[in-house]
């Protein structure tokens, strides 16, 4: 299985000066919602357990705008059921929800 985690000079390298912060954000934001899936779901991605409530079904992607600019963010698809992150309100996809979660 791969890590899902950049070390911190990977991640220096990958997007450079002006948009260290946006790509931490849309990082933090990312784990997040992997791991509030994780709890919903009662598995992790290709983990088999019998308290397996659903299945994953892909990404939907979406904007956040913010001040430090528009963050690309990738909502989980589950097979039965939706899933829309708590910490965001549902049709407004703004800064509220990052301060919130900062």
């Amino acid at each position: 299985m791969t890590e899902d985690r950049l070390p911190l000079a990977a991640l220096l390298a990958k997007v450079g000066d002006g948009d260290f912060l946006r790509t931490i954000a849309e990082s933090v934001m990312q784990l997040l919602m992997e791991a509030d899936m994780e709890g919903m779901i009662g598995a992790g991605r290709h983990e088999r357990t019998v308290e397996r409530a659903t299945y994953r079904n892909g990404y939907r992607d979406r904007s956040l705008d913010t001040r430090l600019g528009s963050l690309q963010l990738r909502f989980p698809k589950l097979r039965q059921g939706s899933y829309f992150p708590p910490f965001l309100e549902p049709r407004k996809l703004s800064e509220k929800a990052l301060v919130a979660v900062i």
